[in-house]
Order: C-alpha cells, then structure tokens, then sequence
C-alpha cells in the first residue's frame, strides 16, 4: 500500500561458524548449515514483525500547544496539483485531521465523527473555518483524496464547502515534518498490512499555530465550536459564544472544555443583579408614570 515499508534485516549468527569447515566435516557441516538456513527462514518473518505491545508504545499525540505548522511543506491536493501548505491557510481557523484513506477501521470513523459535528455546528466549512484533511501513507495517490472528499462533502451536504476543505497527499518528508511538529505518532504493521494511529483533531489559529487538540472518534460540537471561536481570537462566534468561553475551560488531558465552576458562578451573579437592576429600573419608571397619570385627574 505505502511506497516504502519497513524492513528487518537478520544476520543468523550461526553463518559464521561454517565460514572454513575443513574437507572432512564438509558434509556434516553442509547439512547443519541447511537445516539451520531452513528453520531461520521460518522464524524470521515472525521474529521481524513488532508485537502488539510494541507498536502500543510507538503511537499517540504529543500535544505541542502554540507550536508552529510549517507552513512551506509541498503535498498533492485531490486534482494531483502541487499545494503548498501555507497556500490551504485563508485567513480563518483551520480544522487538521491526519488519516489514511484506505484505513479499513479507525479512520472512517473519525470521518463519521466529524461529519456529525459538521453537520449540527452553527459555522459553515469555507465561510467560518477550514479544513485539512491529509494523508500520512506516502503510498496513497490524489485519486483516493478526491474520492474521499467527494464522499464527505456528499455527507455534509453543505454548499460552497469544497473551497474549504482540502484533501492531500504527500511524500514521506512532508508528512513526517507535518506528523512530528503535531506530534501525531504512529507505525506501519506489516502483520496486517495497515498503520497503527491515535485518532485527534487538531484546531489550528489563522496563521498556523496549534490551539486546541479534541480526542476520540466523537467530537463534541460545544468543543468544536469553542475551539474554533478561540482559535479564531473572537472573530467568528456570536457574543453568546465569547460568554461561554468564560464558563468553560479547555482540558488538555482530555481533549474537551470543561465548565469552570467558579466563572460560571460569577457570570450568573453578574447575570442575576443585572437582571434584578433592569427589573428595579423597570418598577421605579411605572411608579413615576402612575404618579403623573394621578396628578393629572386631580382638579
């Protein structure tokens, strides 16, 4: 599937002591040697392939908040067309997914997760944020991209968004350089032929700097939305939003805004005296207006 895969190479050890056998124990030595060629050629394949375990340890995100993107790595856009990646930055936040298109499990679902976030969320993909979605196997083709973008947008089913959100594929340097400033770790399995990966959206700011990570396969669209409006530094959101970005407090740990019990607390204190002054003020000019109405019946 990928253009390049990793390789194990093992050098039996045992080659060595069969390396002069004197002529008399040449047929003896013959037939170790094959039997022992014949048993390694066995057992390589297994003793090459990493367990379970192993591949566990080399997947995961390591949250690099407020690092830099950068910017002037070259992929392939669904077309085939050369895009440089600062040229898929448009002035608004950006939403960062890193899948492989031919992933058979964890890969369609994160897509199934974001489109249900899509498709609720008050903002529009190309009018309010972006998206990026590339792919980390070097081995995928544009074709892919295009077939997948064309699914996605046939799911979200909004106009105008193609201009939004742009499907890619890259080399190996490009996409390690772009996995590696994320912090997005993950490893082929040549036991199943498939990449073992963590699965994260990553909301980038305008100019290409990380805000905010959201896990899972199931984005909430409060986190998304929040996430967006911050990354955006207010300039997209209604003023309800800015309001709730003081009641909820982003979480790295998980990925998700929690509500932050003490601003809540004072934000609903301000909310109630105002609420109580408006009402006072209200009280006080139907008072004032009676009195008048009074004093104009009297003779």
């Amino acid at each position: 599937m990928a253009a390049a895969r990793p390789r194990c190479a093992f050098v039996p050890s045992c080659l060595c002591a069969f390396s002069s056998p004197s002529s008399r124990s040449l047929p003896a030595a013959a037939g170790r040697f094959v039997a022992s060629s014949l048993l390694l050629a066995a057992l390589s394949p297994a003793l090459a392939q990493p367990t379970p375990q192993e591949l566990t340890k080399q997947v995961g995100i390591d949250q690099n908040l407020d690092a830099q993107v950068p910017l002037d790595l070259t992929f392939r856009d669904e077309t085939g067309a050369p895009v440089r990646l600062g040229d898929c930055f448009r002035g608004k936040p950006v939403v960062l997914s890193l899948v492989y298109y031919e992933c058979p499990m964890l890969c369609g679902l994160i897509f199934d997760g974001l489109l249900k976030s899509l498709r609720v969320l008050p903002l529009d993909v190309a009018e309010d944020f972006d998206i990026i979605t590339v792919s980390f196997d070097p081995g995928e083709t544009p074709q892919l991209a295009a077939a997948k973008k064309e699914n996605c947008l046939r799911q979200y089913g909004r106009p105008g968004a193609a201009a939004g959100w742009r499907f890619l594929t890259g080399d190996e340097a490009s996409i390690r350089a772009l996995t590696d400033a994320v912090g997005f770790r993950y490893v082929y399995d040549p036991a199943t032929d498939q990449y073992a990966h963590a699965s994260s959206l990553m909301v980038l700011t305008p100019n290409g700097r990380i805000a905010r990570y959201l896990y899972g396969i199931e984005y909430q669209p409060r986190d998304l939305k929040l996430s967006l409006v911050e990354a955006a530094d207010g300039r997209i959101g209604s003023p309800v939003d800015q309001l709730l970005l003081l009641c909820y407090h982003y979480d790295p740990t998980t990925g998700k805004y929690g509500l932050v019990v003490m601003n809540s607390i004072r934000i609903g204190g301000f909310l109630t005296v105002a609420s109580l002054l408006t009402f006072v003020v209200a009280m006080l000019r139907r008072e004032r207006r009676s009195a008048r109405r009074e004093r104009g019946l009297q003779p």
